[in-house]
């Protein structure tokens, strides 16, 4: 396993590398001038070249991309041109925040989404199978943002059982944390349960077609024991796969239920990023998103080997 899993991060090298390439060029595309958005309306052309040169941006682009790369190999990501903050710094202030948002997210989504995708498996050409995919298509069909305004509308200001917004640290309140980070986890979960169901279902009736759980069946064994121990173990996979997407999705941000719930995570800091022509902050968010989807794979390989016995004889 040690082997195979250091095989996996040497094919991420290159394709670290190939997306910070991408990610440096691409900004550049940006239009605008950070500088001039940095001095505002005093415009001296001495301090508008003094800050030119402290950023490095009259070196030419191949000089500037190895300046940023080596910057990056030795945990330097830059400095944020707007608020003059370590970008590093401002990712371990937010980067916090959006992985409860996306581990609570998951939470809901996988509760949700898996228990109704093997019911409606179990179910299959049912009023149940079709009440769930009923449920999963409203689901995938219902904007966030507009999901969010109206849970806040009841939750909020009708029933004031939760804040509408506003974000709590769980390390300095766990109780507030939790109860501001409720409504938009469940927003974000509720689309996230409905591609899961979807999922779910199509892999479970796949397996339980299978011959095994034919032969299962005809053992004797009990239907709770064929559909969870045997079936669902099997339609894993696939599941694993997109649980690992979905979260690594979820790490890039969630901009408009960050917006809508006034949460300081990734998403807003992104989108402000970008207004501002904030190349250094947008560079380290994206690639520090890209980290966390290769981890993400990384981990639903290691899953695949640890819950098929074929593949962990092939290693």
């Amino acid at each position: 396993m040690p082997v195979y899993i250091g095989k996996r991060l040497l094919v991420a090298i290159p394709t670290l590398l190939i997306i910070s390439i991408f990610v440096f060029s691409l900004q550049k595309l940006l239009p605008g001038d950070p500088i001039l958005a940095m001095a505002g309306e005093e415009r001296d052309p001495a301090t508008l070249e003094f800050l030119r040169a402290k950023y490095h941006l009259n070196d030419p682009i191949i000089l500037q991309y190895f300046s940023w790369l080596g910057g990056i190999l030795t945990g330097d990501f830059g400095i944020s041109l707007r608020t003059n903050q370590p970008v590093l710094e401002l990712i371990g202030q937010k980067l916090p925040v959006t992985i409860q948002l996306a581990t609570m997210a998951m939470f809901f989504a996988m509760v949700i989404g898996i228990p109704i995708g093997i019911l409606a498996a179990v179910k299959k050409n049912t009023w149940i199978d079709y009440v769930a995919n009923i449920v999963a298509l409203t689901g995938l069909s219902i904007p966030n943002f507009w999901l969010g305004i109206m849970l806040i509308l009841l939750v909020s200001v009708k029933l004031g059982w939760l804040p509408a917004s506003g974000y709590e640290s769980i390390f300095v309140d766990p109780v507030r944390s939790l109860q501001t980070m409720v409504m938009p986890a469940f927003v974000l979960g509720n689309a996230l349960a409905a591609t899961l169901m979807r999922h779910t279902r199509s892999a479970m009736v796949g397996v339980m077609s299978a011959d095994y759980i034919r032969t299962a069946r005809a053992k004797g064994l009990s239907p709770r024991e064929i559909i969870l121990s045997h079936s669902f173990r099997n339609a894993l996979l696939p599941v694993v796969t997109l649980l690992a997407l979905l979260f690594g999705e979820l790490l890039a941000g969630a901009v408009l239920t960050e917006q809508i719930f006034t949460i300081p995570g990734f998403g807003k800091m992104t989108v402000d990023a970008v207004f501002n022509r904030d190349y250094a902050v947008v560079q380290g968010i994206v690639l520090c998103t890209a980290v966390g989807f290769i981890l993400m794979n990384l981990i639903a390989d290691v899953a695949y080997v640890l819950l098929n016995p074929r593949l962990r004889a092939t290693i």
